[in-house]
C-alpha cells in the first residue's frame, strides 16, 4: 500500500525560495522592454476591455499552486490570461472619467519605490521618505502659488483627502468629538455643504465620520453648474436657525461631470463669516493653475483652510498620489494621533502617520520627485496646454455641426455633448446618445464617458492622456457622426 502511495505521487520540485540577483536582470529587461513597447503601442489594444463577467476568472485556477511556477510561464499567462481583461487607461483614445498617464519618470520612481519597500510612517524609518515628501508637496505648491500657511502631505486619492479635510474640521469645532464621539450624547446635528455636482468622495466622508447622509446638503447649481452661493447662504442660515451646527463647506475646482468651478472668492466670504471650514477639491483642475494664462485660477483658495489635487489625474503621475494641503496640521494630528510606546520617537519631527488614519505610508514621494524633475513646470504645463487646445477644438466641432449640441462650457480638458437630430423628443435623444456610447465603447475604438446634465443624457470626453494627439480627437469626431449615423438610421 505504501509502494502504491508512493508511485502515485509525483516527483517533489525544488521550492522556488527566492528569485537570484541573475533572474532578476534577465526577467527584469524582458519586462521593462515589454513596458516600453507598451507605452509606445498601447493604443493597439481596444480601449475597454473586451470581456464578459466572469470571463477572467474563469481562466484562472481555482486554487494557487504548491510548488513555485518558472516566472517565465507567469508571464505567458499575464498575457494570454490577464491582459485581455485590462481597460487600457493609457491609450490615448481613453476618454472616459478623467484620462490618466503612467509615464516613463512616473513608472521608474514607482520602481524604486517597490525596490526600497519603505514604510513612511515615522521619520525614523527613512527620514528620506519624509522629508521628501515635505520638499515635494512644497514645490508644487510654490508652482500653484498657494501661501506658505499650507503643509502638505501625500495620501492615495482625493477621497482620503477629502475625508482628512472633514475630520479636521469636526475637530476644530473643540466638541471633545475625538474622546467622546459623535453619537450618544448631547450634541446638534453637524452640518457639511458642497455642491450637487461635488465629487461622490464628499458625502462618503460624511458616512465614515458618522455625519450621516442626510446632514451633507447638496446645494443647487447656476447655469453653468458651479455652485451658487445665494442657495448656501440660505442652507447655513437655515440650518443654524434649526439650531444644527454648520460646519464645513466644499468647493470644486473642475466638477467631475462637466469641470465648471464654483466662485471661491464668495465661498470664502461666506466660510469666514459664518466660521466654516473651507476645503477646495482641486483634484483634477487645480494643475491648470501651472501655465501662466491660469495662474489666477486658484484665486481664493489662499483663504481655504485645505486644498487637494492629484497628481495621477493630470500631472502624469500613475497611480495613486493625491497631494493635500492644509494651514493646521495640529488638528489632524488631534483627531487620528495614537502613538503607542513602540512608535515613540523623539525631537520635533514630522511623523506622517500622525496625520491620518494610515500606519504603514507607501513612498509616494519618489516617483513625484521624479516627475517634476523630469519635466519641470514648463514641460508640464505644455501638456495640458495642449490638452485643453484639443478639447476646444472638439468643442468647435460639435458647435459647428447641426445635429450635435454641447451641453456645457469647456473651462479646461473635458467636454459635455450629444447628439440632438431634428424632429426628435428628449426622450428620443436620451436613447440615441445611450446607444452611441455603448456602441462606442464596445468597439475598443475609444472609450468615452456619460453623465445626465438638467435631465439629459449627456456624453462626455475627458482628455488628460500625455499620448493624446489631435490624430486622436480627429479620429474621435469621424467616430461619433458615423455612431450618429448608425444608431439615426
Amino acid at each position: 500500500m505504501n509502494d502504491n502511495l508512493q508511485m502515485q505521487s509525483p516527483p517533489s520540485p525544488e521550492p522556488q525560495l527566492h528569485m537570484s540577483a541573475d533572474e532578476f536582470r534577465q526577467h527584469g529587461y524582458a519586462l521593462i522592454d515589454w513596458i516600453a513597447e507598451y507605452l509606445d503601442h498601447s493604443e493597439r489594444y481596444p480601449v475597454q476591455a473586451q470581456v464578459q463577467p466572469g470571463e477572467i476568472a474563469a481562466r484562472l485556477p481555482d486554487a494557487g499552486p504548491e510548488w513555485g511556477e518558472d516566472f517565465a510561464n507567469i508571464i505567458a499567462d499575464f498575457e494570454s490570461d490577464i491582459l485581455p481583461g485590462i481597460t487600457h487607461w493609457h491609450s490615448p483614445n481613453f476618454f472616459n472619467y478623467f484620462a490618466i498617464s503612467a509615464t516613463g519618470p512616473s513608472i521608474l520612481g514607482e520602481l524604486l519605490t517597490a525596490a526600497l519597500n519603505v514604510n513612511g510612517m515615522l521619520w525614523l524609518t527613512s527620514p528620506a521618505a519624509t522629508e521628501l515628501e515635505g520638499r515635494v508637496t512644497d514645490w508644487l505648491r510654490r508652482w500653484l502659488q498657494l501661501p506658505d500657511s499650507f503643509q502638505g502631505i501625500i495620501t492615495d486619492t482625493a477621497s482620503i483627502s477629502s475625508l482628512l479635510a472633514m475630520a479636521a474640521a469636526r475637530e476644530a469645532l473643540d466638541r471633545n468629538i475625538r474622546s467622546e464621539g459623535v453619537s450618544g450624547r448631547d450634541l446638534p446635528r453637524l452640518c457639511a455643504y458642497t455642491s450637487e455636482q461635488a465629487h461622490s468622495s464628499i458625502t462618503k466622508a460624511g458616512l465614515a465620520l458618522g455625519i450621516g447622509q442626510e446632514n451633507i446638503r447638496l446645494i443647487e447649481v447656476d447655469a453653468d453648474y458651479r455652485l451658487r452661493t445665494d442657495a448656501l447662504t440660505h442652507a447655513v442660515q437655515a440650518d443654524s436657525e434649526a439650531g444644527h451646527l454648520p460646519f464645513f463647506v466644499a468647493a470644486t475646482i473642475g466638477t467631475t461631470s462637466t469641470t465648471s468651478v464654483d466662485p471661491i472668492p464668495q465661498m470664502a466670504q461666506l466660510c469666514k463669516r459664518h466660521q466654516l471650514w473651507l476645503h477646495v477639491d482641486a483634484a483634477y483642475a487645480g494643475v491648470v493653475a501651472l501655465l501662466d494664462e491660469h495662474a489666477d485660477l486658484l484665486q481664493g483658495c489662499e483663504q481655504a483652510d485645505s486644498i487637494v489635487t492629484n497628481p495621477h489625474k493630470w500631472l502624469f503621475t500613475n497611480v495613486d498620489c493625491s497631494v493635500f494641503w492644509l494651514k493646521r496640521p495640529n488638528l489632524l494630528k488631534r483627531a487620528f494621533s495614537v502613538v503607542p510606546q513602540y512608535l515613540q520617537s523623539a525631537g520635533e519631527i514630522n511623523n506622517y502617520m500622525d496625520w491620518g488614519v494610515q500606519l504603514g505610508r507607501r513612498f509616494r514621494a519618489l516617483k513625484l520627485w521624479f516627475v517634476l524633475r523630469y519635466y519641470g513646470r514648463r514641460g508640464l504645463a505644455h501638456h495640458i496646454r495642449e490638452h485643453i487646445r484639443l478639447a476646444r477644438l472638439l468643442a468647435d466641432w460639435i458647435d459647428g455641426a447641426p445635429h450635435f449640441e454641447r451641453l456645457a462650457p469647456v473651462p479646461f480638458s473635458t467636454v459635455c455633448f450629444r447628439y440632438a437630430p431634428p424632429h426628435t423628443d428628449e426622450s428620443e435623444k436620451d436613447d440615441l446618445n445611450r446607444k452611441m456610447h455603448s456602441l462606442i465603447n464596445e468597439s475598443g475604438a475609444a472609450f468615452i464617458s456619460q453623465t445626465v446634465l438638467n435631465k439629459q443624457f449627456s456624453l462626455r470626453v475627458a482628455i488628460g492622456n500625455i499620448q493624446t494627439q489631435e490624430k486622436h480627437i480627429r479620429a474621435l469626431w469621424q467616430l461619433l457622426q458615423d455612431t450618429a449615423a448608425q444608431v439615426i438610421s
